[in-house]
Order: C-alpha cells, then structure tokens, then sequence
C-alpha cells in the first residue's frame, strides 16, 4: 500500500548578519530549533543565507564591488566544513530536515564562490549539494555556474525533496528535471531584491512561479525569501550613498507554501521576518495527478526527450584517476560524494 507522510513544515524569512558567517550560523542554529520545538520536520532557508547577498552587484559599478566581493569570498564556506556540520549536528539532534543556501568556495580556486543549497535529512547526513546553473543577471559578477551533479531529488522523511535557487525556479527544464524524478516537495529559495523596475512586484513574481511549479507538478512548494536589514543597508550606505532608496521598495519578499493546486496554503509572509508554517499532506498529490502528470501518463516521451548531464564537471583529470575541481564548473567531489545520499 502506498504510504505518503504528512507533516508540518517551516519556511523562514528572515535577514543573515551580513557577511559573518559564525554570527549566521548561531541564528540558523537558533532557528532550526525554533521550527523544530514548533513541530516542523521540515525547515526551509533562503538563497545564500550562509552570509549574505552581493547587493553592490545592483547599487554600484563592478570596480566598486570588487571590495565586497572579497569580503564575501571570505565569509563564504566549504562543502564539507565546519559550518556545515553545525547545522547538520543541529538537524540530527531536532530530528528535522534542512534545506539552506549558502555561499560556497571552491576548495582549489580561492576567486571562485558557487550560489549553493544544501539539503539536509533529519539523521544530519548531507544529501546533497546543488550550485545554481546560472547566476542571474548582475549575480554573474559573484558566481560561477554550477554542474547538475546534484540536480536531484532527495528521499528523505517527508518524502521526495527537491530544491532549486531563485531564479532557477523559472528554468522549465530544471524544474522538470526534478518532476520526472518524482517530486512531491520542493523548496524554492530566494533573496529579496527591491532593486526592480518600477511596475515589477518581487513579492508577486515570487508566488506566480512557486505556483507554476506547484500545479504542473502537482506537489507542494515551499518558499524561503530573505530580507533586506537595517543592518545590510547601513553597510552598503557607506560606499553606496543610493542604498537606501533602493534597498527599502515594499513587496521585495514571499515566503510561504503553494498546494498542489497552484494556490497559497495560509497566509504568506510578505517583506515581515518570522516563520512560517504549514500542515503537509503529501497524499494531496494524487488526485490532481490523473488529470495532470506530466512525468508519466500526461506526456509523450517518444516526441519529448530531455537529457540531463548529471556529470560533475572539472578543470581536469589525470591518469592517476584522481580529479582537480574546476575553478569555474566543478568540485572535488570525492570529498563530500561519502557524505550524499544520493536517490
């Protein structure tokens, strides 16, 4: 008999302390257990919570930016490292799953940061680490493009987890790729960015993709949004005199869950810090499903055929057998490959 969990699930909205990644690691412990006392076994973070966003990409001009852009560099972590294994500590002892964005460091090239999400099971073994395909727009003066080694879905206990960063959450192909492996749970992580055109709402661009996700896939979406602190802006006041007019727009964060129907579950968190929870019940999937399922019987796989190099990519590979990370697409994947579970 099929069996599908349900269970409370937790989206955050929230600020990191900007670029100091001891201090964000104390408040993602602090929250983690937060959401766990709560009932949640399920804790979503946003984009790069692990320390920060490179907002001077937006507000100021590359040369400008370069400083910052070191500072980042060195609040970024590696994958695995100590920060990491704090959090996963965390996650075993509340017995809850964690999805979290950080800002990952290429262990061989020092220049190189990936925009990373790292899931997490309850028992704090790290299933997987998934670097975003493509930095967005102005993100391509901070990140290196990611691989799709881990463009993957997690078994986890409250079922088929699956997460993408942001933007990615509009890429049809990434997205489908994780539906035709099953899907029922995905987190979309986010960051707030007021730094829009004038007739854009960041909040609402936010809901209407969670729910394309949602009701294509016929599963649930929870959305994990940054936002801008009082902090941030009086940081990047001091080089960039225009911050605060442009970092303050309302409407710049959405956090929340999506049904499989395509609408909002409760009410969302929009622009305001806090958690939000919602009760998850995966079997909810079914139903829709025999209208709508685009990973099995509503398709034609022998008109449609995506292929999906799931490779880790690297700068090179030596007779040894042995492999160096690429400074740009790739990662010494021997040193975490013992730590994934991979479904």
């Amino acid at each position: 008999m099929l069996e599908l969990p349900s269970f409370k699930a937790a989206a955050v909205q929230t600020a990191p302390v900007f670029l100091d990644t001891d201090a964000t690691v104390g408040k993602t412990l602090s929250l983690i257990r937060e959401a766990a006392e709560n009932g949640a076994k399920l804790v979503a973070f946003p984009e790069v919570f692990i320390s920060g966003y490179p907002y001077w990409s937006w507000i100021g001009n590359p040369v400008e930016g370069s400083k910052w852009f070191e500072r980042l560099v060195r609040s970024a972590i590696e994958i695995p490292g100590p920060e990491i294994t704090k959090i996963a500590q965390a996650a075993a002892r509340h017995r809850i799953n964690v999805v979290i964005g950080v800002n990952e460091r290429s262990s061989t090239g020092i220049g190189t940061v990936y925009n990373s999400l790292v899931t997490i099971g309850e028992d704090g073994t790290i299933l997987g680490r998934h670097r975003k395909l493509v930095p967005t727009w102005a993100e391509k003066l901070t990140w290196a493009p990611g691989d799709a080694s881990a463009l993957r879905v997690h078994k986890t206990s409250v079922g088929a987890l699956g997460s993408l960063a942001c933007g990615e959450n509009t890429n049809t192909l990434a997205r489908f790729a994780l539906i035709a492996q099953g899907e029922l749970m995905h987190v979309a992580s986010y960051i707030s960015l007021p730094v829009a055109p004038p007739d854009y709402d960041m909040a609402d661009a936010i809901k209407v993709r969670a729910a394309a996700h949602s009701f294509e896939g016929k599963l649930f979406t929870a959305v994990s949004c940054s936002t801008v602190s009082e902090e941030i802006i009086a940081e990047l006041e001091k080089d960039f005199p225009r911050a605060r007019e442009l970092l303050t727009r309302s409407n710049s964060a959405f956090s929340g869950f999506i049904g499989p129907d395509g609408r909002v579950l409760g009410e969302p968190l929009i622009d305001q810090e806090g958690i939000v929870y919602a009760d998850i019940d995966l079997a909810r999937c079914i139903q829709p499903r025999q209208m709508h399922d685009i990973s099995g019987h509503y398709n034609r796989f022998d008109i449609f055929d995506l292929q999906v190099n799931r490779r880790t990519l690297q700068a090179a590979r030596f007779e040894d057998g042995e492999g160096v990370a690429s400074g740009l697409m790739g990662a010494v994947e021997e040193r975490s490959q013992n730590q994934e579970n991979v479904s």
